[in-house]
């Protein structure tokens, strides 16, 4: 296959993936084949709420290898499925659909994973933090990143999605430099260029009233050890500060110390224009940068955007 598929997993059933779907799809054309994973029952039910007419080409896995795919159909894999209102039957429909996308993956067909909004205090019952920490553990993969990526600026937290009162205790010097390695790694080989980074203090205005300052004792120390290293990268500024337009146009990337503090502001100025990487693993995979939204699900008024980048991503790769 010349461009292999994007393979494409809905995630949720009662989200508004299929209705972000249908929208990128009837006005895009994309070079590499779109496959879906899910229930045929589930496609067809959403087709008919969401007004979108495409023939149905029902595929499987040993197919992969066999024939020619093009999005003139709409590629599905089914996945039987039964009443999704249980929550132990929808946890296995999105597994049973997961572990086909790994082995796909794992095949060598495909290097391309999208993912939509999973319910992850549901599914992952926590067992890992989020998706990003699943996905990795089925690949056995240690090191990894998340990226909320956007061509002007995209950001990363040196943790994800921790209580705050644990994330004191996973920054250290080594953390650090292991997201500024994997970040550099991925612009490097897939953008063609070393991003400029700039790395956020811990506290308010890289300031503590106690002895043990992170910022001074931490974050410094790990950007001054990057620096001889020749990545491009500065820091420790203050968060409250560094978005402003004047202090981000700088850089390319900013790495934040937690979840919030770098995903609040990227979504604020760029609302659904990101995407969200997983740098680390052999392949790629993208999720939208945005949850289920349950209220908006049959409305047919969410905005694409977020998807429509992440498959014109992966289709120029």
């Amino acid at each position: 296959m010349k461009n292999k598929p994007i393979i494409i997993v809905p995630g949720t059933s009662k989200s508004i993936f299929f209705e972000i779907l249908f929208k990128s799809l009837k006005k895009n054309k994309f070079k590499s084949p779109l496959i879906i994973i899910s229930s045929i029952n589930l496609l067809k039910s959403q087709m008919n709420k969401l007004n979108f007419n495409k023939k149905i080409k029902l595929i499987s896995f040993e197919d992969l290898s066999r024939i020619n795919l093009n999005n003139q159909f709409v590629n599905l894999i089914n996945v039987k499925n039964r009443n999704t209102n249980n929550l132990s039957n929808e946890n296995i429909f999105i597994k049973k659909s997961l572990n086909i996308a790994f082995k796909i993956i794992k095949s060598g067909l495909s290097n391309k994973f999208i993912n939509g909004p999973i319910d992850k205090s549901k599914f992952l019952n926590k067992k890992f933090l989020g998706m990003t920490e699943y996905i990795a553990s089925e690949f056995n993969i240690k090191k990894m990143a998340m990226l909320i990526y956007n061509k002007q600026l995209s950001v990363c937290p040196v943790t994800t999605h921790l209580p705050l009162r644990l994330v004191t205790k996973n920054i250290s010097q080594k953390i650090i430099k292991e997201k500024v390695r994997i970040i550099n790694k991925f612009y490097v080989e897939n953008l063609g260029f070393k991003p400029k980074i700039a790395v956020t203090g811990l506290n308010p205005h890289c300031e503590s009233v106690l002895k043990f300052n992170e910022d001074e004792k931490i974050i410094s120390v790990a950007i001054k050890s990057l620096k001889k290293l020749s990545y491009r990268i500065n820091g420790p500024f203050s968060a409250d500060t560094i978005f402003l337009k004047q202090n981000r146009i700088k850089y390319d990337v900013i790495l934040g110390m937690y979840h919030d503090q770098v995903l609040s502001p990227i979504k604020a100025i760029k609302e659904y224009d990101a995407i969200n990487i997983t740098l680390g693993l052999p392949f790629f995979r993208i999720s939208p940068d945005h949850g289920p939204n349950v209220k908006m699900v049959n409305k047919n008024s969410s905005n694409p955007l977020s998807l429509l980048n992440a498959i014109k991503f992966l289709d120029q790769r």
